[in-house]
């Protein structure tokens, strides 16, 4: 066991066991985090790290260098050095499906309490359809759609928004306005996941997300953030508006934040009559996934000005870009302030277990 300092130990989890990029998507968040709620005097923090071959690493910082030159283990090793550095409190920076489900689970199993939504919530919303469903039940309004496997030809009717029913960043999402359209659509949303789901185009209006936090039991509703979309010209958002490379030396490119961008995103006034609805939307939506700490959701707006649930994107990394900390630094809250309540709160689970 690790000598104890007095300071609350704080697991980073970090990485990906399945893919390259989102391995790279989560250092790039995890190391803004680190920075950003850096307090020695209260937190000792201690990373792991997970490659996309699945072996484990215990680097002091997130450095490439140091990632690189700490010893690989092995999923034995790994778990024998977390029992003896006995993290308190775990705050998980993974964003592929193994990562937000399998490793949250592994969290659970060791007892080690973690910030953000239990696995079996996040294993529901990474598959869109299935969230929709459980949504709509809520009285939340969705639009139509159905999920086709391989074999099946679309029913739905035109125009209609393909995309994989369980990738994420907008990959493989196609608008089809014509029925000579389909297949080029569906091939690309398959490029991204057997299943396609396809979605009646709910009209423009506006694009916003919604977060919400959990405070002293009861939900509240951030400032919303308004995406760029138009009606002509950007119907919908595709994965160029998520993220993108930027060139480097070595030529291989370094991964950047699109959508973090003024021109891409910005957050709408509270004043706006559209956050109630939005507000009273998420919160239904939040109660009927069984979220918890946080969630985060996307919403269409109609020409009537009545929200769309499109998706849900339940992810919190503390970074200085990460979507919740910037509605709440809207909202009046600072990072590091946001930060420590959700410590708290899965530190609070924890004792309760």
């Amino acid at each position: 066991m690790t000598e104890r300092t007095g300071r609350l130990r704080v697991l980073h989890l970090v990485g990906s066991p399945t893919s390259p990029q989102m391995a790279e998507l989560s250092l790039l968040y995890a190391a803004d985090c680190l920075a950003a709620t850096h307090d020695p005097e209260h937190h000792e923090v201690l990373v792991a790290h997970v490659s996309p071959d699945g072996s484990w690493r215990f680097p002091a910082d997130l450095a490439p260098a140091t990632v690189a030159a700490a010893p690989a283990l092995g999923l034995d090793e790994a778990l024998s050095r977390l029992r003896t550095e006995a993290p308190d409190v775990a705050v998980p920076q993974m964003f592929c499906f193994a990562g937000m489900t399998t490793y949250r689970a592994l969290l659970d199993l060791l007892g080690i309490p973690f910030v953000g939504n239990a696995p079996d919530v996040m294993a529901l919303t990474a598959h869109k359809a299935r969230a929709k469903a459980v949504v709509a039940a809520a009285g939340v309004r969705v639009p139509a759609g159905e999920v086709l496997a391989p074999a099946e030809r679309p029913t739905v009717g035109l125009p209609a928004v393909v995309k994989p029913v369980d990738a994420d960043n907008s990959s493989g999402v196609t608008l089809v306005r014509e029925a000579s359209e389909w297949d080029v659509a569906l091939a690309a949303a398959r490029e991204h996941g057997r299943d396609v789901l396809l979605e009646e185009y709910v009209e423009l209006g506006r694009e916003v997300r919604c977060g919400v936090l959990e405070v002293d039991g009861e939900l509240v509703g951030l400032p919303l953030e308004e995406y760029a979309v138009d009606r002509d010209t950007k119907p919908v958002r595709d994965a160029s508006d998520k993220l993108r490379r930027d060139p480097t030396e070595d030529g291989e490119g370094s991964l950047a934040l699109v959508a973090k961008t003024e021109e891409h995103a910005w957050i709408v006034d509270p004043a706006d009559p559209l956050t109630a609805r939005v507000h009273r939307a998420a919160y239904a939506a939040h109660r009927a996934l069984g979220c918890r700490d946080y969630s985060l959701f996307d919403f269409r707006v109609d020409a009537h000005g009545e929200p769309w649930f499109l998706e849900a994107g339940l992810y919190c990394s503390y970074a200085t870009t990460s979507v919740v900390a910037v509605m709440a630094a809207a909202a009046g809250t600072p990072l590091p302030d946001l930060f420590r309540a959700g410590l708290d709160q899965a530190l609070a689970r924890g004792a309760h277990r």
